[in-house]
Order: C-alpha cells, then sequence, then structure tokens
C-alpha cells in the first residue's frame, strides 16, 4: 500500500469513538508473544463479527487516537535464535495466520499497521492457544464457550457433510460383503460396551438377527433407513462412487526406495471399510531386531506396531474434508510410513492432543467418527492419537511425527509420519530406564534425538532431569545414560573435547610432518570431532581453532592464503603429557 493510502486508512481508523472489536492501538509494543496473541484474537473476532479485516496499531494512543510515532520495526525484529519476528510469527499460528506489517510515514512519526485477516478453516491459534476479544481485552477463546460455538459455526463446521442423506442412493448401493463385516464389528462394539458377561450372548443373538435397516440404523450410519454419506463411504460398492462427487473417495498406497523413486502403487476405492484391510495387506512391515533391556542381546520385533498403522489410516478418513476433493495417501518408504489426508486440524495442536483427555469440542465429520466408533475402526474421540504416541513409547521407537500444512493448491493438509527404525539409541535407552517420565517429557527428548530446536523452558526441564547436555541447538543425550549403559567412552566423543585437546594434536600433527595444507589439517581432525556436528559446524570449528593458535603464535601459514601451508611457530609449546 502506498503511504497516502495507508495514511487515509490511518485517519479513518483513528475516527473511531473506541477501539471496538477489530481494531488495537499501540504506542511502543514489542513482546513477540503478546504480538502473536493479538494476531490470534483479532483473526477470530473479525471472523466472529463479519469483519474484512482487522488492525494492530503502533504509534497512535490508545485513549485519545492521538499519533506519536514508534520506534517499532517488525522488519528488522529478531526472536529465538536471530529468526525473523515475522517468520516466527508466522510459524507460531496454526492455521497460519494471514497477516501482513505495513509502514506509514506521518508528519508526526512512524507509524506501523499490522492488517490481519479473519479466521477461514478454523480458529487462530498462537502457540496451540485460540484467544478472542472481549468489549477492548483479549482472552482465551475456551474461557468463553458461547462465542467458541457461535465462532466454529460461523466458520463452517456446524453442517456436517458426512452425515446429510444422498438423494437417490439406497440400501441397494452398499455392498453386501461390507454389511457382514459391519455387523460382525458392530456386534463386537456391543458386547465389548456392555459390563454384565451375561448379556454377552444375548447380544449376539439379537444382533445377528436384526435386518439391515435396523442394523445400519443402530450404528448410526442411516437415518431411518435412509442412505447418509458415511454409509457410502464405509459400505457402498465401488459402482456408488458417483454419488459422493466431487468427494475423492480413494486411498492410495505408494512404495518407494531409499532414493525417493516410486517402485509399484496400488489405489483403493469403496467400500472403505473393506480397503483399509487391502491397504494394510500391502505394508511390508518386516521384522527387524532391537535391543529391549539395553543388552547386546537383540529381539525381533516388527517394524511398525499394526494397531497404529490402523489407527492412522482410519484418522485419515474419519477427518478428511471430502469437499476439497483430495484423496488418502499413504507413502511407504524403507524406514517410515507417511499418511495424509486433506483438512484442517481442528484441534489446537498435537500436544493439546497429548495433554488433554478430552476431545475438542467440535469435529469435522461427526456422524462419520460416530460410525467408525460402532464399526470399532476409532477409539473413543480424542484417544486415538495419545495411544498412538504412548504405543510407539512403549515400543521404544521414535513418536510419530504430525506436519500440519498446505499443498501445492493452497489446500489444508495433515501429515503423519511413523518412523520405522531407531535414530538414537541413548533415546531408546533412556525410554527403557525411565519409565518415570511422562508423554510430554518423551515427546521433548524426541525432538531432541530429531535434532529439532526446543524452547529454553523445555531445555532448563530436561536439563533439570539430567536427560540432555551441550549448547544450543545442539542438545544430545546426556553422561547420566552413557553410566546406565556402560557407554562412557562414546559419551566422551559424543560431547567432545575442549581447545586445548585438538590444539594439541595439531601440534603434534605438525611436529611430526612439518608442514600440512589446509585440507590435510581439516581431514585430520574432522575424524576427531564429536559426531554430533554436522560437515559444515566442524569446518566451522576448525577454522576458529586454528585462527586462535595463530594468534596465540603456536603456528602460522606460509604462502598465498588459497594455497598455505602451515607450519609450527617459532617456539611450540607440547604437552609433554601427550
Amino acid at each position: 500500500m502506498e503511504n497516502e493510502s495507508l495514511l487515509e486508512l490511518l485517519e479513518r481508523l483513528r475516527s473511531r469513538s473506541h477501539e471496538g472489536i477489530a481494531v488495537e492501538f499501540k504506542s511502543n509494543l514489542n513482546d513477540p508473544a503478546e504480538i502473536g496473541q493479538y494476531i490470534s484474537a483479532l483473526a477470530n473476532s473479525a471472523a466472529l463479527e463479519g469483519e474484512s479485516r482487522a488492525w494492530v496499531v503502533w504509534g497512535v494512543v490508545d485513549v485519545t487516537h492521538e499519533v506519536i510515532g514508534t520506534s517499532f520495526d517488525p522488519f528488522a525484529a529478531k526472536v529465538e535464535g536471530n529468526q525473523s519476528l515475522i517468520m516466527w510469527l508466522q510459524r507460531m499460528t496454526t492455521p497460519k495466520a494471514d497477516f501482513s506489517f505495513h509502514q506509514a510515514e506521518h508528519s508526526v512519526g512512524s507509524v506501523v499497521m499490522l492488517e490481519i485477516h479473519p479466521a477461514r478453516t478454523a480458529p487462530v491459534a498462537f502457540q496451540n492457544i485460540r484467544y478472542i476479544r472481549i468489549d477492548s481485552h483479549k482472552t482465551k477463546l475456551g474461557e468463553h464457550s458461547d462465542k467458541e460455538a457461535r465462532l466454529w459455526e460461523v466458520l463452517g463446521q456446524k453442517a456436517d457433510w458426512s452425515g446429510e442423506l444422498v438423494a437417490g442412493a439406497s440400501l441397494d448401493d452398499l455392498a453386501p460383503e461390507a454389511i457382514e463385516m459391519a455387523r460382525k464389528r458392530f456386534i463386537e462394539y456391543l458386547v465389548k460396551s456392555e459390563r454384565d458377561a451375561e448379556r454377552h450372548e444375548q447380544i449376539r443373538h439379537e444382533a445377528a438377527g436384526w435386518d439391515v435397516p435396523t442394523l445400519l440404523n443402530k450404528a448410526k450410519l442411516t437415518k431411518q433407513g435412509r442412505v447418509t454419506r458415511s454409509a457410502l463411504l464405509l459400505l457402498g460398492k465401488d459402482e456408488s462412487a458417483h454419488f459422493l462427487a466431487p468427494a475423492d473417495t480413494k486411498i492410495s498406497w505408494v512404495l518407494r526406495d531409499a532414493n525417493n523413486t516410486t517402485k509399484s502403487s496400488q489405489h483403493f476405492s469403496l467400500p472403505l471399510l473393506l480397503s483399509t484391510d487391502k491397504v494394510f495387506s500391502y505394508i511390508r512391515n518386516v521384522t527387524i531386531e532391537h535391543m529391549p533391556d539395553g543388552t547386546l542381546f537383540p529381539t525381533a520385533i516388527q517394524q511398525y506396531d499394526p494397531w497404529v498403522i490402523r489407527e492412522a489410516l482410519h484418522n485419515c478418513i474419519a477427518h478428511q474434508d471430502y469437499q476439497l476433493g483430495g484423496k488418502i495417501n499413504l507413502v511407504e518408504h524403507p524406514d517410515r510410513l507417511v499418511f495424509s489426508n486433506l483438512g484442517q486440524f481442528i484441534p489446537p495442536s498435537v500436544e493439546w492432543m497429548l495433554e488433554h483427555q478430552s476431545p475438542p469440542e467440535h469435529y469435522r465429520n461427526q456422524w462419520l467418527i460416530d460410525g467408525m466408533i460402532r464399526l470399532r475402526m476409532i477409539d473413543q474421540v480424542g484417544s486415538g492419537i495419545r495411544r498412538m504416541f504412548q504405543t510407539q513409547r512403549d515400543r521404544f521407537f521414535p513418536l510419530p511425527d504430525y506436519r500440519i500444512d498446505e499443498n501445492e493448491l493452497g489446500k489444508p493438509r495433515v501429515e503423519v509420519t511413523l518412523p520405522g527404525q531407531i535414530l538414537d539409541p541413548k533415546y531408546t535407552l533412556v525410554l527403557m530406564k525411565r519409565d518415570d517420565l511422562d508423554l510430554r517429557q518423551v515427546l521433548l527428548l524426541d525432538s531432541v534425538q530429531k535434532r529439532r530446536v526446543i524452547s529454553q523452558e523445555a531445555v532448563k526441564e530436561l536439563k533439570g532431569l539430567k536427560l540432555i547436555e551441550g549448547r544450543s541447538p545442539n542438545f544430545f543425550v546426556s553422561s547420566k545414560v552413557a553410566e546406565w549403559t556402560n557407554q562412557k567412552a562414546h559419551y566422551i566423543l559424543t560431547r567432545g573435547l575442549d581447545d586445548k585437546y585438538y590444539q594439541q594434536l595439531v601440534l603434534q600433527y605438525l611436529g611430526e610432518y612439518k608442514r600440512a595444507l589446509r585440507r590435510d589439517l581439516d581431514g585430520f581432525l574432522t575424524t576427531k570431532l564429536p559426531d554430533v556436528l554436522d560437515a559444515a559446524q566442524k569446518q566451522h570449528k576448525i577454522k576458529n581453532l586454528l585462527q586462535a593458535m595463530r594468534r596465540q603464535g603456536l603456528i602460522h601459514p606460509e604462502g598465498p592464503r588459497s594455497s598455505a601451508v602451515w607450519k609450527l611457530g617459532a617456539e611450540p609449546v607440547l604437552d609433554k603429557a601427550n
């Protein structure tokens, strides 16, 4: 926007009698977290009240609306590890908030205007918490259930696509073999739900005699004998898929090798109740060797837990946004399975799901989910994800990875990666020895083994538990685990030794060979540096080490910089102990 247009907009905002639901005036707010909270609150409030935009304005007094200018510069602001404030705010909002900063030059001084688009598919959360404006104050959306329910309704989540009746479809469009499988699964559900064991046989007998309309009505797949979209998805004949157009009702299985080259693929359509077992049969769930007790005696174990595979696949069916027209994908790599489906991830975050025992108040396909529960395709609502993580933990494997983003067409997408191999034996050993860790702490430790950035609070917590050591961002499992498993020598190598040790290595090398090119020293030292450093970090470490030794007069280069020969200084000081 041009400066003149921004100033005209500024005057319109200032002319309001009060800030209102969609405008916030600030002088010099520079706390990144509070800015993120305002983005969440104003995006949600704008959607709730039908505003086309919401604004945070720096350089204007909130009471008098007087322009005073601001020193805040969002384009130069940095957070956490020199990261751009704008990029950080994008990363911390879920779903990704649509906002942009503008800077206007007023006669009094600089004015910064943050333009925020209203939430579109789900309430916007900042750091997994959703906010809302109440009068001129921001507060947590979860504390105002009436506004939360109305916001979901405004965002189009009230109508349940999966529960709507399908015009023209009848019970004849359902596959008989799928109906019989549904009967078997529903009887298992009823028997499991009944606490009185004496009633089990009676239930089986009664359910076996139900006609098809009664069975499907009780299983919440049809409504008074009329076919819903859920019934077609789970039980429909392949040729009945046209009733659900433009929804793509297929599941694609793709096999790729270590170079990510596709080796094979298969596509499975309706009825999805039967297709998931067919997909499962294609997965190469090989047997691998595993050390369950930290000893050198391996035990055979399947690469993936069958229940976790089915839960991940069934979750894709349950939470797919079928109106977006995409299919469900399962890509099999040699070391992992990757599941993906289209649709906004409705809970605030995966972490929220792990920490809360109750499910979110809203789901996209509630009728479909209710039916899948009765057919024993998924656990009771809200417990499946937690059980997936707990199962991986109990197997001492890395935890599932959730990636919530957009596909190449800009449609919301959820991707779940299920690791099928141990990444860091030390992480595995921690889980073996520390059964007192809760699932949240295991999730943090899992992030460390995957070389991901964790918060300072998480670092403090894990160090307090003596689980990790090192400096940001190169944290690693602590020496305590090495003591548990008699791997102290490996720990010393991983931790690395101090600069004096490496200096002595260089001096000894030059003392023996008299001279060395830089590439000779690089090759020699690279093998000595700790494995926790990557190639670039090792090169940086060597460069700093040689420059420090040069400044101390221990070594010096001769010749042009690109081909310099390194030699000992006039009076090198060798450590006779080495």
